[in-house]
């Protein structure tokens, strides 16, 4: 099995029933580097973070961001290992 894509959500706003951030990580047949796209609407901004899908380093990294960024506060070990392990699905 091979996953190119995988979209996640954040918290969810109670007035709107919105997230507040979405990302949508992919890897692209071939590529070296796996790219993770986000949308936040508080502060409103698009960001996106590239990294070398063979670096643990790197993706160690990539996962910070994005627990941050869709969870809304800087979390444990053990909330950034969850996304570490989405995260590996698309590592070498």
């Amino acid at each position: 099995m091979k996953i190119f894509e995988m979209k996640l959500t954040g918290q969810t706003n109670p007035k709107t029933g919105m997230p507040y951030a979405t990302a949508t990580i992919s890897r692209s047949n071939g590529s070296a580097y796996i790219t993770a796209v986000v949308h936040a609407d508080t502060p409103k901004c698009d960001r996106q973070h590239q990294v070398q899908a063979d670096d643990e380093g790197d993706v160690f990294s990539m996962a910070e961001c994005l627990q941050e960024m869709l969870d809304g506060c800087r979390g444990t070990n053990s909330m950034i290992h969850d996304y570490y392990r989405l995260l590996q699905y698309f590592m070498d």
